[in-house]
């Protein structure tokens, strides 16, 4: 099996990873209820996300922090939720690539899972 080393890589891993989010019945619906999910918007989004940080990429131009604070703000993210995903993302790796970029791919989907819980955290703290 191979590592992941192309942008053609993060495009099939990030493919394969929301055909599993889509249906899942934990973390599905923040796709197809809570917020409008077009695939040819998000999609493209996630790939150059995960190319800037796997592989340097610069397309790259958004915060992810401000889009899940507003997503937690229309339904709370639970730490299960984040549980998910990850476990959905780790197997989609594990499947899919293996090398030094596949393991980076998920301890930075752990890093990344547990700044957003905190920064969640943080900002209900600042309202309260």
């Amino acid at each position: 099996m191979k590592d992941i080393e192309t942008r053609e890589d993060i495009e099939r891993l990030v493919n394969e990873f929301y055909k599993k989010v889509i249906p899942d019945r934990l973390i599905g619906h923040f796709f197809t209820r809570v917020v409008h999910f077009s695939w040819e918007e998000h999609i493209p989004i996630m790939i150059s996300f995960w190319e800037s940080v796997l592989l340097g990429g610069q397309a790259y131009k958004g915060n992810p922090m401000v889009k899940h604070i507003e997503l937690d703000a229309l339904y709370p993210l639970d730490p299960l939720h984040f549980d998910r995903w990850l476990y959905l993302w780790q197997e989609t790796v594990r499947q899919l690539f293996a090398g030094d970029k596949a393991n980076e791919a998920v301890n930075r989907a752990h890093s990344i899972a547990q700044i957003i819980k905190t920064k969640i955290a943080a900002h209900k703290g600042k309202q309260s």
